[in-house]
This record gives C-alpha cells, sequence and structure tokens, in this order.
C-alpha cells in the first residue's frame, strides 16, 4: 500500500491581521511556535510516519511559488496550485486526481490518502502519529472513510460534533486507539447544546482530517457529489504525465474543471452523506487555530493571564493577548491598566480589539480593502 498525504493549504487566514495578509496567511506564520511556520510544523510532524516525497501541499495560485520558496523539504512539483477557490470537496478531487497521475502503475486501491491541514496546532505528535497509523490501517483494510474525533476540552460552539453509538466506548491511550463507527454528524451547536454534548460524552469536535483509500473517495464523491466526482476523470485527463513538473499556476485544463464544480465542503457533500464511515478518537492536545483568542489555549499565561509575545511591556494588565511581531529591539510595546483587550503590532498595522470581538476581524480586512485597495492587506 503506498502512503500519501495531501495537505489542505489554501486558506487566507484573514482572522490574523495585521500579522496575516495576502501573501503571507495563518499557515505560513509562526503562530505557535518562534522558528517553525504552523505549514512547517504541519509536515515535520507527519514525516515520521510518511516521507516528503509522498507529501503533497495543494494552495492558491498566489502562494504556490512562496511555498515553494519556504518549503525545500518538498519536490517543488508537489506543491499544487487550485486554478480557483471552490471550498474542501473540489480541491480534495484535484488533490485525488494528481496523486492517481504521480502514481499510475497502482490500482486505486493500492493508495491510500490522509488529508491533513496546515493550520492546526497538535501537542502531542506521537499520539497524532500512532491516530494515523491507526486510521490508515483502517481505511486500508476496510475501505471506510475515516475521521479523527477530538475528545472536547470545553462546550466549543465553533466546532461541529462527530456522535458515536452508545454501545461504544472510547480508549484514549496510544495502545487503545480504535476506529468506532460514526453515528451522526452535528453541526456548529448552541452553548446549550454544546454542554449536553459534553456530559453526554459520545460527541467529539470534527477535527477535519480525513483518511481514505484513493478509490474510497474516487467512489464516495462519484455517487454522493456527483457534480464534483465524475470530473475526477477530466482532471486526470489534464493532469497525464504533468505531475512531474513545475508550472507556476494550475496545470493547464483544470480551471474549467474546476469552475463547473459548486462551492461545496467535503463535510457537507460527502462526510454527511456517506455510510462506512469511522472515526478515530483522539486526545493529543489540539486546537484549530482559528482566532487570536486560540493563543491563550497555546501559550502558557503569566500570572495575570496575559499572553505575552514579543517583549511587550504590560503594567497593571491582565487577562489580554499581547503581540509584538516586530521585536522590542525595533519596537516597544507597552500597555498600562488594560483587560480582556487583544493587541497585536506589526511594522505596517496594529490592531486592538476586546478578545470577545476577535471573529470580527475579518470586518477590519473587508474595510481596509476598501478603503485603501490591497494595500494593506
Amino acid at each position: 500500500m503506498q502512503r500519501t498525504v495531501l495537505i489542505m493549504a489554501g486558506g487566507s487566514g484573514e482572522r490574523f491581521w495585521p500579522l496575516s495578509r495576502r501573501t503571507k496567511p495563518k499557515q505560513l506564520l509562526k503562530l505557535v511556535s518562534p522558528d517553525k511556520t504552523m505549514l512547517d510544523e504541519a509536515i515535520e510532524r507527519i514525516s515520521p510516519l510518511i516521507a516528503p516525497e509522498h507529501i503533497f501541499v495543494i494552495t492558491s495560485e498566489a502562494l504556490q511559488p512562496i511555498m515553494r520558496e519556504h518549503l525545500p523539504l518538498l519536490p517543488p512539483e508537489n506543491i499544487i496550485a487550485e486554478p480557483m477557490k471552490r471550498n474542501t470537496a473540489p480541491c480534495i478531487a484535484l488533490g485525488a486526481a494528481y496523486i492517481a497521475e504521480r502514481y499510475p502503475a497502482l490500482k486505486p486501491d493500492e493508495i491510500s490518502i490522509a488529508v491533513l491541514t496546515a493550520d492546526h496546532y497538535i501537542e502531542n505528535t506521537e499520539l497524532f502519529c500512532a491516530a494515523v497509523d491507526t486510521a490508515l490501517i483502517h481505511a486500508e483494510t476496510t475501505g471506510n472513510i475515516v475521521t479523527f474525533g477530538v475528545h472536547p476540552a470545553r462546550p466549543a460552539t465553533g466546532y461541529g460534533y462527530i456522535e458515536i453509538a452508545a454501545t461504544h466506548e472510547v480508549n484514549k491511550t496510544a495502545s487503545g486507539l480504535q476506529a468506532l463507527p460514526v453515528e451522526s454528524f452535528h453541526e456548529k451547536p448552541s452553548l446549550e447544546t454544546a454542554q449536553e454534548f459534553l456530559r453526554q460524552g459520545r460527541f467529539f469536535w470534527n477535527s477535519g482530517m480525513f483518511f481514505w483509500r484513493l478509490d474510497t473517495i474516487v467512489n464516495g464523491l462519484e455517487r454522493h457529489l456527483p457534480d464534483v466526482g465524475l470530473k475526477i476523470k477530466t482532471l486526470r485527463t489534464a493532469l497525464k504525465g504533468k505531475t512531474l513538473e513545475t508550472p507556476i499556476g494550475a496545470p493547464d485544463g483544470t480551471a474549467s474543471v474546476f469552475q463547473s464544480m459548486p462551492d461545496i465542503s467535503i463535510d457537507y457533500g460527502l462526510m454527511e452523506r456517506a455510510h462506512h464511515v469511522a472515526v478515530v478518537c483522539v486526545d493529543f492536545g489540539w486546537d484549530d487555530v482559528g482566532s487570536w483568542d486560540a493563543l491563550e489555549r497555546v501559550y502558557e499565561p503569566d500570572s495575570a493571564g496575559n499572553i505575552n509575545v514579543g517583549g511587550s511591556l504590560l503594567l497593571e494588565s491582565k487577562n489580554c493577548i499581547v503581540m509584538n511581531s516586530v521585536g522590542d529591539d525595533v519596537l516597544s510595546v507597552a500597555a498600562i491598566g488594560i483587560e480582556n483587550l487583544v493587541i497585536v503590532a506589526t511594522k505596517d498595522g496594529i490592531l486592538v480589539c476586546p478578545k470577545d470581538r476577535v471573529q470580527d476581524v475579518r470586518k477590519v480586512v473587508t474595510a481596509l480593502r476598501e478603503q485603501s485597495g490591497e494595500k494593506f492587506v
């Protein structure tokens, strides 16, 4: 069995302005490590299990040259560009077509794919690799679709949930990892519903990571999302003999196919409709790092509850998140008597907002684009 990895890395990360920009989105930021981008960490995490030559990154045309420059461990032809944004289902279809053409001598049931994301924080990498191995073994031997369900640490309302049947019990240890049948998927809940999910103990955060054989994903998309699945053959034709080339931008012949596909997520288009879906319930310290307040779950706060990255001076302040990305030898950031604020300083932008408004940072990007064009976004 040929194991491969497809890392989705096309997001814009607008909720991390002013640190994130069009050509430097979240996955290319050193948000949770002083010397590694989130994409670097994603590749490093999976490399002990699957060699870099079998790791593929799918991103936007604008980001492809930047990623090729910053990811020297990966073959440049393994960094693929989408012709346009079309959500995760078309993205995965393009990745499946590309991988199929990269290994033309193998049958589709002889190739397995771990679909990962470029912008997650995972604390225990050893347990993560053990869980990936468990998920791939199950996918390879059964032909099932497999996903990760993360043990919920709090009643989060920003994540979808995966429910397992009441007849199953979950073992959290690496030696006890197991793939369990999925009872149902649930959309992002209200706080009351999330609290009930937590109480019942059968509900897990949907991690957005997937594991399957190549034939499983192709057949699944053809059956449940034919507007995407039936076009994988066309994409393979366009990619034939080109997967070892390094074009700038999306491969020729893929744009018209992508344009005809619906803008739909893999969760809604396949996972919620498919049968024979299994979940490996994991507890390796996971966060999707979706906005500035996620840093509270990644960094250790000081005695006043502050997260201080970059050497800022905080006097009589508490429960704040402050990031000076320029460096205290270039720009001094000081705050006095503040509470529950986010302050982020870069060389050409400063953000100040209440912690409970971090989801609105996207509004800043929209307003700046209307005011100044692309200059500050």
